[in-house]
């Protein structure tokens, strides 16, 4: 890997390891609804233009059953769920819990018979499921479970999305589906949000941590996974779903004061190394000549989210979208 692609590696990884910080101190005075409102109307100002100067959204908007279906999958049900736990999980206890989007993608692929099916990756799955159970069991109080229940939402949909970004939107140019998909979600939240305006003024971290995650995290975010992608690969690119929860838990223990006991450790590398061995590319793809591999990689990409292998990308950000992501990949927490 390049100097400029660790650089866009690592980026990325405390980008999208910082938005359940952000999060956890925004809904102290924002309502989700109006927080999902404000990160995805800020990011279409930016994108949608962006997205029109690059020619990206008559593509995307051409399939508007499979983009719709995508915005609801990816950003509009997952974020205010998402938003809405964070008002009583730990930070970092959220995080770790959404890394186990690659498990649900793995049982979605297998499911779907677009992905084979071998030991390790069985294995990875029972391991990962272990460590949510551990998450679960020994680091979440009674009252928190509807919370953790909300965020099987949220893992569901971040592995429905990336799926029909593969099965549905193959070809769209990834910029122009970004940028439809947060203007749709603005439009969509427009009139809760109109309905919970705050009552009195916000605090000044709450404002800093609301822009933050509107430009830093989505804006920024989705512009440097691009980079990332075009300078390194999809495969290498999707390994930042690794370095996110490591970063959230950091920044939540450091930050917040969150409590990480040897159960939330012990759950996080079970997680982790499920997600790692249930993501994997099948061995028998190992034993094909590099040419043959190559080819099977191209055609067999199956994708935050949460977003395997991968195909190549175009070198820039109108490339195939198909290949934006990996069985698994959240594109943005």
């Amino acid at each position: 890997m390049t100097r400029r692609g660790w650089a866009y590696f690592v980026a990325v990884g405390v980008i999208w390891g910082l938005p359940y910080l952000l999060i956890r101190i925004s809904v102290r005075e924002i309502s989700p609804p109006l927080l999902v409102f404000i990160r995805t109307g800020g990011a279409s100002l930016v994108l949608v233009p962006l997205a029109a100067a690059r020619g990206a959204l008559v593509p995307a908007i051409r399939r508007w059953r499979a983009l719709l279906a995508y915005t609801v999958a990816e950003l509009a049900i997952p974020w205010v769920f998402l938003f809405n736990a964070e008002r009583r999980l730990p930070s970092s206890l959220s995080g770790l819990l959404v890394a186990a989007v690659p498990l649900v993608a793995a049982v979605l692929a297998w499911s779907t018979r677009s992905e084979h099916v071998d030991l390790r990756r069985v294995a990875g799955l029972v391991v990962g499921i272990t460590g949510v159970g551990v998450l679960v069991g020994f680091s979440v109080a009674g009252s928190q479970l509807l919370s953790v229940l909300s965020l099987g939402a949220v893992v569901v949909g971040y592995a429905i999305g990336p799926w029909l970004v593969d099965h549905r939107l193959r070809g769209v140019p990834p910029l122009g589906v970004i940028a439809w998909s947060v203007l749709l979600c603005a439009i969509g939240y427009a009139p809760a949000a109109l309905l919970e305006l705050p009552a009195r003024p916000l605090s000044a971290s709450v404002i800093e941590s609301a822009a933050a995650l509107t430009v830093v995290c989505t804006i920024v975010g989705f512009l440097l996974f691009f980079a990332l992608i075009s300078e390194v690969g999809a495969m290498r690119a999707t390994l930042v779903t690794y370095v996110n929860p490591a970063i959230a838990v950091v920044l939540g223990v450091a930050v917040l004061g969150e409590h990480f006991g040897p159960a939330t450790a012990a759950g996080f590398v079970l997680v982790l190394g499920g997600c790692y061995l249930a993501s994997r590319p099948p061995r028998r793809a190992a034993r094909l000549p590099a040419s043959a591999a190559a080819s099977a990689a191209a055609s067999a990409a199956v994708d935050e989210g949460v977003e395997g292998t991968s195909a190549p990308v175009d070198d820039d950000m109108n490339g195939d979208v198909g290949s934006a992501g990996a069985p698994g990949t959240v594109l943005s927490p």
